[in-house]
């Protein structure tokens, strides 16, 4: 597997408590599938848990749009690490929006580590809301007019996320490429 190089990030946030909850998976990954599943995340998924035999979680394409998310709210609780997938229409999706929300809330209360990775967007545009995160925001604000207070929750979550050192995939594009031709596609 190709080496990670951390981008820092000028949000400076205290580091998360330590683990104190029982563990299932050593990583769950957060992504938007209709934007990465076959062009990263199942080499990455692959990469970890084919190859390498490290336990991990990902959301399954089985899971019904509208599904209860219990499930998936129980493998990010048993998890040391979550590798959070941004991309341009990360934030168009809810069931994305209630995941990070979760992480942020787990790295908070019982020291989940994330790592966001920043996939063919700029960190900024997550940590500002701009751009696509701008527009998708804008209608889940007026989808959600009713209750704010969850649309707020989703943005504190993005902000806290995208504000911490992660990997930003612009800047080895060609590692990419070259990592992911080593794998199978689908997983």
């Amino acid at each position: 597997m190709a080496s990670m190089v951390i981008q820092t990030s000028s949000t400076s946030t205290p580091p998360p408590p330590p683990l104190n909850h029982p563990i299932k998976y050593d990583v769950f990954l957060s992504f938007r599938g209709a934007d990465t599943r076959t062009k990263f995340t199942d080499h990455l998924y692959n990469a970890l848990h084919v190859q390498e035999g490290i336990p991990t979680f990902r959301d399954s394409e089985e899971l019904e749009k509208g599904e209860d998310l219990s499930q998936l709210f129980e493998a990010i609780e048993k998890s040391k690490i979550a590798v959070v997938i941004l991309s341009s229409n990360y934030a168009s999706s809810t069931w994305c929006l209630r995941e990070v929300a979760k992480i942020a809330e787990c790295r908070n209360k019982t020291g989940l580590i994330a790592l966001p990775v920043f996939y063919e967007i700029e960190p900024t545009q997550v940590r500002s809301q701009t751009g696509s995160f701008k527009k998708y925001f804008d209608e889940h604000e007026q989808k959600y007019k009713d209750s704010t207070e969850k649309v707020d929750i989703w943005r504190k979550a993005l902000t806290e996320i995208g504000g911490l050192s992660g990997w930003d995939l612009k800047e080895f594009a060609g590692v990419q490429r070259g990592w992911c031709a080593g794998y199978p596609e689908g997983g």
